[in-house]
């Protein structure tokens, strides 16, 4: 790894190498994370499983990728990145493998709930926070952006081509397809991704010359860290604030419209294909809506930030159900609106969460924050799903969706009032 360190010294900072390795591992994750949704239909036709018990194993999975976070932040403190990520990848490319040879409702349960959720849950949003408070002193919002825009980027990659070999040759070749994409990275970590910028003799980028070189802490217990960190934030209003607003992000984006909205599709009939290609589109606008949300975060107040995504988002939801009876301009004025808002909140969020707790703490509340975006992405996957299979439709669904974003974007205003950072004791040694 140094040897590339040393390849590249005057051209550019290597923050920016592992940020790009980063990259790629979240995108291997986002297409994994986006497969069960086009996997619903074919499973439901080939095995009989009903819409609301493929859910429930959705749930599971996204419930999980959400309760790791903290954990896996903690471990990262402690075992070190790399290592951390590539026990990751390993699960995640075996589990996916493995569920070719589900038959059961309770295989897809245990393989793509458990499984495949707890490893996706490491190559998550924490991971992203954790290398960019490493590597950048500057540009945080910016890289923040980018690195969340890899979770649409993953759609954009995977969703279409996916659709199509489900369509026309089942959904096991899908899985395989998906399996062999997360270990194609494994070997980007291992060769490219240093633990912290004093392992090269490098200070984070943007850091002043005359600043002493950044070394790693005393180690600690992972799980004495996570719930030590847990304790001392949840006795804070602000984190009970982020966490909320979280939930409601997440019911609202993975939990509804990116496990559903394929299935919805194909109530207006639309095929998986087209469907599919809906979320792609939504995923270009989000990859540059993201971006600039992070751009924008290093420039401006995250709360206001905040309350207009979820605004403009509350509205879009509460105008899908009537974009399936518009003929040309519905679904793409949808896909424009929402695809710009899709993940726009993250940057936002990490940098309200590291104005409030700091730097060294940030990571791990922030994983905290992350379940609370995956268990309300959990319950809308579920309760989508239920409300769909009880009512034949998923007109109110949307309506709930949409009015719990307008109630989030109340909510964000009241965010780190006070503008003093709480530093946390449990988080530090």
């Amino acid at each position: 790894m140094n040897w590339a360190a040393r390849r590249i010294g005057g051209r550019f900072h290597y923050g920016w190498l592992a940020a790009a390795v980063v990259f790629f591992v979240l995108l291997a994750a986002a297409g994994t994370r986006a497969t069960p949704s086009v996997m619903m239909v074919p499973l439901e036709h080939e095995f009989g499983w009903s819409r609301a018990t493929i859910s429930l194993a959705i749930s599971v999975n996204i419930a999980l990728y959400g309760l790791m976070g903290p954990f896996a932040a903690a471990a990262m403190q402690r075992f070190g990145v790399r290592p951390t990520v590539l026990t990751a990848l390993g699960m995640m490319a075996g589990g996916v493998a493995l569920s070719s040879l589900m038959t059961a409702t309770w295989q897809m349960v245990l393989v793509w709930g458990v499984m495949v959720g707890g490893a996706t849950g490491v190559a998550a949003l924490t991971l992203s926070a954790t290398v960019v408070n490493r590597w950048f002193s500057e540009r945080r919002g910016l890289v923040m952006g980018m690195l969340t825009a890899s979770s649409a980027t993953g759609q954009l990659v995977f969703l279409p081509m996916l659709a199509a070999v489900a369509e026309h040759h089942g959904w096991r070749p899908v899985v395989l397809i998906v399996a062999i994409a997360a270990a194609v990275v494994l070997p980007l970590v291992a060769l490219f991704l240093p633990e912290r910028p004093a392992d090269l003799g490098l200070r984070p980028y943007g850091e002043p010359d005359g600043a002493p070189v950044a070394a790693a802490g005393p180690a600690q217990n992972p799980l004495k860290l996570a719930f030590g960190t847990l304790f001392s934030a949840a006795r804070t209003r602000d984190f009970w604030l982020l966490f909320f607003s979280f939930f409601i992000c997440g019911a609202s984006t993975n939990g509804y419209v990116g496990t559903h909205l394929i299935a919805m599709c194909g109530d207006y009939g639309m095929s998986e294909v087209q469907g599919a290609s809906l979320l792609a589109a939504m995923g270009v606008f989000d990859l540059f809506g993201t971006t600039l949300s992070g751009w924008l975060s290093d420039r401006f107040n995250s709360r206001l930030l905040l309350f207009w995504y979820y605004g403009l988002r509350g509205l879009s939801l509460l105008y899908l159900p009537h974009a399936f009876g518009i003929d040309f301009f519905g679904l793409p004025l949808f896909a424009m609106f929402y695809g710009l808002d899709w993940i726009a909140t993250v940057p936002p969020t990490v940098r309200l969460t590291t104005d409030v707790y700091g730097k060294e703490a940030a990571p791990v509340v922030f994983g905290w924050v992350v379940a609370g975006h995956q268990l309300g992405a959990a319950f809308a996957a579920f309760g989508a799903g239920v409300l769909r299979a009880s009512l034949g439709t998923y007109t109110i669904a949307s309506m709930i969706a949409g009015g719990l974003c307008l109630v989030a974007s109340v909510i964000v205003l009241r965010i780190h009032r006070s503008g003093a950072v709480r530093p946390l004791a449990a988080s530090a040694a």
